[in-house]
Parts: C-alpha cells; sequence; structure tokens
C-alpha cells in the first residue's frame, strides 16, 4: 500500500531594489488549515535569483516528498521548467546554447533537484494584480530586501 502524499499549496516571490541590488524572497505555505510565512534578504542579488531562491527555500521546508502547486509571477521560472529549458541547460552543461551559458546554475540545480523530490506543478499568477497571497509575499519580499543585516549571495557573480 504506498502511502497518500501531503498537497502543498507554495506562493513565492523575488524583490530587488535595483537589478543587482539589495534583494530579498517572500514565501505563503499552504496545508489544509496552516499557513506559515517565510522571507529573506541578500545585499547584492538580482529579481531572477530571488524568484528562484523564493521557489527554492519554500520547497525545502517539505519534510517528505509532497504533491505541490507553485505560484510564482515569474515567467522566468514558469517558462524554463514547463518548456524544459532547465532541464537542457542543465543537460548541456549549464548552456543555453553553444556559446551563451545559462544564469543562476547554481539556484537551477537545486530547484531542478527538488523537482526531482516533489511532484510540482508551477502555475503563473499575474503579479500586482490583487491576488491576496501573491501580494503577501511581494510585501514580505520587498520588506527582507530593507533589513539591516542582509546576507551575501554567494552564487552572484
Amino acid at each position: 500500500m504506498t502511502e497518500k502524499k501531503a498537497e502543498i499549496t507554495i506562493y513565492t516571490d523575488g524583490a530587488c531594489s535595483g537589478n543587482p541590488g539589495p534583494g530579498g524572497y517572500g514565501i505563503v505555505l499552504l496545508y489544509g488549515k496552516k499557513r506559515q510565512e517565510l522571507s529573506g534578504g541578500y545585499k547584492l542579488t538580482t529579481n531572477n535569483r530571488m524568484e528562484l531562491m523564493a521557489a527554492i527555500v519554500g520547497l525545502e521546508q517539505l519534510e517528505f516528498p509532497s504533491i505541490v502547486t507553485l505560484y510564482t509571477d515569474s515567467k522566468y521560472i514558469v517558462d524554463a521548467v514547463t518548456k524544459g529549458w532547465a532541464k537542457r541547460w542543465r543537460a548541456n552543461g549549464w548552456k543555453r546554447n553553444k556559446k551563451d551559458k545559462a544564469m543562476n546554475p547554481d539556484l537551477w540545480g537545486k530547484l531542478l533537484d527538488l523537482c526531482d523530490k516533489h511532484q510540482v506543478e508551477f502555475s503563473w499568477v499575474r503579479g500586482h494584480s490583487g491576488n491576496i497571497e501573491n501580494e503577501c509575499c511581494d510585501k514580505l519580499a520587498v520588506k527582507a530586501s530593507q533589513q539591516v543585516d542582509l546576507l551575501s549571495d554567494l552564487g552572484y557573480n
């Protein structure tokens, strides 16, 4: 008999003041009636890195393989995963084509590994359009990017 996997909903958003600049991510995890908010910030990073970091940190919170619907306003993430671009970049040694490197391979590698562990459906939600959880993630991300003791984004070059 197989064990039923938990069904989790995750909302994520990234923010950056300048691009690059100080950045942050915000996450809302929903499981049944439970709700958890998470955020973090970095001294110097990019918006895309914070979007990826939000998805990674959200998925890292799950202790067991789960069925996940992950909502993001990042077409970068949704398209790269659903259209198979990120897997192709990894298979090609983190190259988009013969001459161009894929950006953020450190984070894409982590995200793809987490997608192998969990059954993740990525869904795009329009940012700043009144979606309550997406708006919450945006506020968390912006606030995190404005903290005093920001972390260093070691993967950002």
